[in-house]
């Protein structure tokens, strides 16, 4: 077999490895927690299955670019923005993040 069919049926694997595992987390949660809780009907793997679907469908969408994109897209905005700033407002800028950063516990480098 040739190494791009092997890629492709060992990426499907873990793909659905890895939604088997997520429904099977889902349903143990749900009939573990909510079933005492709520009072609510114990759901099957399937059920489960299609909730997590649901919730991505509802919650998550499903964005072409992904949370990746996003985050590029962030930094390229702030580098325009860093690049047409004088040396001193870049500085002043980088200095309020430290500022910022240093409330959280972090060290200055």
């Amino acid at each position: 077999m040739k190494f791009w069919i092997k890629k492709i049926i060992g990426f499907i694997l873990c793909f659905l490895l890895i939604a088997a595992l997520l429904s099977w987390i889902v349903m143990s949660l749900w009939n573990c927690v909510l079933v005492a809780v709520l009072g609510v009907s114990v759901i099957s793997f399937w059920q489960a299955a299609g909730i997590l679907l649901l919730s991505k469908i509802l919650f998550g969408g499903f964005h072409k670019s992904g949370h990746w994109g996003r985050k590029r897209e962030w930094r390229e905005k702030w580098a325009e923005k860093m690049k047409n700033m004088s040396p001193e407002e870049r500085e002043k800028i980088k200095q309020e993040w430290r500022n910022r950063c240093n409330m959280w516990g972090k060290k200055e480098s």
